[in-house]
């Protein structure tokens, strides 16, 4: 058994299997504990089937693993420098081999995908499910290594999970319900609701990226990289993270206290939970950021603002029990 697990590990760390599963999760509660609620809300029925939920988590995780394999495929040089014990990518697999499962990978979740937009009706995510995969080669063989573009890439595509779900709901009621949606609020509110995680993702994926740039300078240097602490320094690509952070929280209690229809007083589930689920982290992550001095401790940043990203995810049963109460 344990001969076995070694043997697997290389391969479940090549496809961020943490990651994946987050993905899984996120698509699976904003469906269930956000676009269902406000449909019931609205006296709608819900309208995504499980196993259209279940081809919608299997084409985001298929094509993201596929975006992962071909990102450590264009990395090799670069990871000898940074992270060397590794690898996979040449010392488990061979390029050709990761190259077929980045084909393989992307082809199963584009189809999953597809079909998720036949079943809707969905022009909007036939289109995503285009451009995504394009966008996931172009980022990791050269848009990473621009000043900027690669952030803002990775951090698009990390707001566009929960969007997916909006996107559906909302182009499948309108080929259900026309006329009827013009008297009601849903489609809105879906992307209201559903934006406000899409934005917290974006920020918050923005600033962890520039962590990573920042822990891997020593090889983005070598290889002629434009990332953000070689070309704006250390200091600089901290401030922009701190800055990032303090907007995430800010905009957390802009929609808390003038947004949310639901009490705010700290001693509310809702109170607490915005407090010691979402600000304390992020707090820590600005505390750690400025105290980090060393590759692993700079990790430990990307890892704090990694749980801050999943308790954000978890605010949605905060709104589920709200909004069904």
């Amino acid at each position: 058994m344990k001969q076995l697990a070694e043997k697997i590990k290389p391969y479940l760390q090549l496809l961020r299997v943490g990651n994946l599963a987050f993905l899984a999760i996120l698509l699976y509660v904003m469906e269930k504990w956000v676009a269902m609620p406000l449909l019931h809300l609205e006296k709608f029925p819900e309208q995504m089937p499980w196993w259209v939920l279940m081809l919608l988590s299997l084409s985001v995780v298929c094509i993201a693993a596929g975006g992962y394999v071909i990102n450590d495929y264009f990395d090799v040089k670069i990871d000898r420098i940074n992270r060397p014990d590794d690898m996979v990518v040449t010392r488990v697999i061979s390029r050709e081999a990761a190259m077929n499962w980045f084909y393989v990978l992307t082809a199963i979740g584009v189809v999953a995908g597809l079909a998720v937009a036949w079943w809707a009706r969905s022009w909007n995510l036939l289109f995503i499910y285009i451009v995504i995969p394009g966008l996931l080669w172009f980022y990791s063989a050269s848009y990473k290594r621009m000043l900027l573009v690669g952030n803002l890439i990775v951090a698009f595509i990390s707001a566009i999970v929960p969007l997916l779900v909006a996107i559906i709901n909302a182009d499948y009621l309108k080929h259900l319900y026309n006329e009827t949606l013009a008297y009601t609020p849903i489609v809105g509110q879906l992307f209201v609701w559903l934006g406000g995680f899409a934005l917290f993702s974006f920020l918050l994926t923005w600033a962890r990226e520039v962590v990573k740039d920042i822990e891997d300078v020593e090889g983005d240097r070598e290889m002629e990289c434009r990332t953000m602490p070689i070309v704006w320094g250390e200091t600089v690509s901290k401030i922009v993270v701190t800055l990032l952070t303090v907007a995430t929280m800010a905009l957390i209690a802009y929609l808390a206290y003038f947004v949310l229809p639901f009490p705010m007083e700290w001693s509310t589930l809702t109170g607490r939970f915005i407090i010691f689920g979402v600000m304390v982290p992020l707090a820590c992550v600005l505390v750690l950021l400025w105290f980090a001095r060393s590759k692993r401790e700079l990790h430990t940043v990307q890892q704090v603002l990694k749980f801050a990203m999943f308790l954000g995810t978890m605010f949605s049963y905060v709104i589920y029990i709200n909004l069904m109460a």
